[in-house]
């Protein structure tokens, strides 16, 4: 399915976004006041916690380039697509999400994971 909120290219652009003073322009159009961002490294809640997330992300990886790898499958509110971090032209980290959106459109959850699936036991 490729029709999904347009919050989430807004997010996209939060993590693309050089100037640091812009970053929450993008946040406040994309996110849910109380927005729950979980992946293997943090779980915040809000537009603060998430913002200070991207913001340390971009200090670790000055340069890095965000992009969706996939298209965005979607049922009842709930969307996944498959993501990338490059920087320099590497690979740095794969990975993929799984989004919750609000009745307005704009992202209330996202339940991220690193990498690949992990292959199947046995």
């Amino acid at each position: 399915m490729s029709d999904y909120p347009a919050a989430f290219d807004q997010m996209l652009a939060a993590w693309n976004e050089a100037d640091p003073r812009k970053v929450r322009g993008h946040l406040e159009q994309a996110l849910a006041p109380n927005v729950r961002f979980v992946d293997p490294s943090i779980d915040v809640t809000g537009i603060d916690g998430f913002e200070a997330n991207v913001h340390e992300v971009h200090g670790r990886l000055p340069g890095a380039v965000y992009s969706r790898t996939s298209g965005v499958d979607a049922h009842h509110g709930i969307y996944r697509y498959a993501w990338a971090i490059h920087r320099d032209g590497e690979l740095v980290l794969p990975g993929f999400d799984v989004v919750e959106a609000d009745v307005s459109g704009r992202v209330a959850r996202v339940l991220g994971f690193f990498g690949p699936l992990p292959a199947k036991e046995g």
